[in-house]
């Protein structure tokens, strides 16, 4: 077994990892997502195994999900009841995923554990990011009449499912479902985020287009989802001394100053932009994790080694990739927040002005 150590941390990379933290909460706020799958793959880039930066930004997610989870409540958006559900049955996923997580890492060590993470991305961005494409040219074809919440017949017929014993009535889905829909749902939720740290991208969808529930409740109440399997994820992989409690403290710190300039930034927008912008992201964050894999490979004899210098070149690419979608996100972000400001005070520029002559 490899004893996994942890990054140095100088004042460059303390003001990098703040950085990166901010540049992911920003798309966290804009997107509607945690922003891990920008945030695992630096902390990789920075140094951090595999493991560590999945087990640290699990570990600096649930303070984020349950100030989020309370303020959204506050609104009428969570479903306490299907949240509270869904996060028992992820804590299992969340715990066989960290087994699987720990097999990996005993067995291959910190190198196999990056390979793991990285083809788990791959696997996972590609899919993820070519539905959010799909949806992208859907809501943009239908215009505004793209937001009104339909439930798909898939959600009808789990509706329809009586099970006695096992019933649960759902707010979001204002009806009532067997909770054993909920097991799988949940259970998949959970290992996901204890592969990548990002649960969401099976729970979200899972909600809308299963359950029933309306996209901007599923959205809220998998921030219950998330409270519960990181503080669970947090002390599965604490207990194996993989959590490194400064990279999680460094990256909170950045992500709670730019969530707040992402979510201003998506009142200014529509929804298929914000579809346009989540899925150019996750798909550059693909890239740039394929460039990795084959000097994985190499260094675990899967394939014959490869020499320094190309390994080398392709963590540059890797490197530069990652770089480009990082930069996209603030780019994008930071374009729709001062175009919107802009275009606000043109609207209000005239009232005001009539307002003046009118004293």
């Amino acid at each position: 077994m490899e004893l996994i150590n942890f990054v140095e941390l100088d004042a460059v990379s303390i003001v990098l990892l703040i950085l990166v933290g901010f540049v992911g909460g920003m798309v966290s706020g804009f997107i509607g997502s945690g922003g891990a799958f920008v945030l695992t793959p630096a902390m990789m880039t920075l140094g951090a195994p595999g493991i560590v930066a999945v087990a640290s930004n699990i570990c600096h997610k649930f303070p984020k999900a349950l100030v989020g989870a309370v303020k959204r409540n506050k609104y009428g958006q969570v479903d306490v009841k299907l949240g509270l559900v869904m996060g028992l049955f992820a804590e299992f996923g969340v715990l066989w995923g960290k087994h699987v997580m720990t097999d990996i890492k005993n067995t291959y060590g910190a190198v196999g554990t990056d390979l793991y993470v990285s083809v788990m991305f791959v696997v996972t961005l590609a899919i993820v990011g070519g539905f959010v494409l799909r949806d992208y040219r859907k809501l943009k074809a239908m215009g505004d009449a793209g937001h009104e919440f339909q439930v798909t017949q898939l959600a009808r017929w789990v509706q329809s499912v009586r099970i006695p014993g096992t019933m649960i009535y759902s707010k979001g889905a204002q009806a009532e479902i067997s909770f054993l829909f909920m097991v799988p749902l949940g259970f998949a939720t959970g290992f996901l985020a204890s592969a990548i740290a990002v649960g969401g991208f099976i729970g979200v969808p899972a909600m809308i287009y299963i359950l029933g529930v309306p996209a901007i409740m599923a959205s809220a109440t998998e921030l219950v989802i998330a409270f519960i399997m990181g503080l669970g994820g947090t002390l599965f992989y604490g207990l194996e001394g993989v959590v490194d409690i400064r990279l999680a403290m460094l990256i909170l710190l950045g992500s709670l100053f730019g969530i707040q300039v992402g979510a201003i930034g998506t009142t200014y927008v529509k929804d298929y932009q914000v579809k346009l912008t989540m899925a150019v992201i996750m798909l550059t964050v693909l890239f740039s994790r394929i460039f990795y894999i084959p000097g994985y490979l190499g260094t675990m004899g899967m394939i014959e080694p490869l020499q320094e210098g190309t390994v080398k070149t392709l963590k540059l690419i890797g490197d530069g990739v990652l770089a480009l979608a990082l930069i996209l996100g603030a780019v994008t972000v930071l374009t729709a927040l001062i175009g919107g400001i802009r275009e606000h005070r043109k609207q209000h520029e005239p009232l005001a002005a009539v307002d003046g002559y009118a004293d």
